[in-house]
């Protein structure tokens, strides 16, 4: 794991902690100090991915990028961020979601639905969506079949007005149990 840093036109690909502490100390702007030392090192240290921007001074951040690339260029070009599904085709993955959704498998799923419920706020009476998270066991023919049949529950005991995720998203997740006994 290597990390990338940059500090306005000023950037740098270690391949260690240590290495990303020294290129910031020479940087006087940063002000290094134990506190932000022992930050950096818990991130690298975490399994967390995602960039981390630390402040400098108001509007002005330094960055951190935990890096599979071997060289800068490596990681100019993004060839270590791309995962697999990422070099797909968009239209290929979306078709191979749908595929995975209307495959025919009769039997026990557990579908869990994220949704927006449309809710009476008690001392107004007025209304609000509210996030509601749904989980059933539902007897189904297909993934899709599962989430429809979800969907058609909740639709006859919620507000018409709530606002049901797409199957193909990350609201609708489902997971196969076992074949329909008899």
């Amino acid at each position: 794991m290597n990390l990338y840093l940059r500090y306005f036109d000023k950037e740098t690909l270690v391949t260690s902690v240590d290495e990303a502490i020294d290129f910031l100390r020479g940087i006087d702007e940063v002000g290094m100090n134990p506190v932000l030392e022992a930050d950096i090192r818990e991130y690298v240290a975490s399994d967390v991915f995602y960039p981390k921007r630390y402040k400098v001074r108001p509007r002005v951040y330094f960055i951190l990028i935990k890096t599979e690339a071997a060289t800068m260029q490596d990681f100019k070009d993004k060839k270590a961020v791309r995962s697999h599904a990422d070099e797909m085709p968009q239209k290929e993955r979306s078709s191979s979601v749908i595929m995975k959704l209307n495959e025919e498998c009769p039997g026990w799923y557990e579908g869990t639905i994220d949704f927006k419920r449309v809710l009476m706020v008690p001392g107004t009476g007025k209304f609000q969506y509210r996030d509601t998270h749904f989980v059933a066991q539902v007897k189904a023919q297909s993934p899709i079949d599962c989430y429809n049949r979800i969907v058609d529950h909740l639709r006859s005991r919620v507000d018409e007005r709530s606002q049901f995720p797409s199957a193909k998203g990350k609201n609708f997740k489902y997971r196969f149990l076992g074949a329909a006994k008899g």
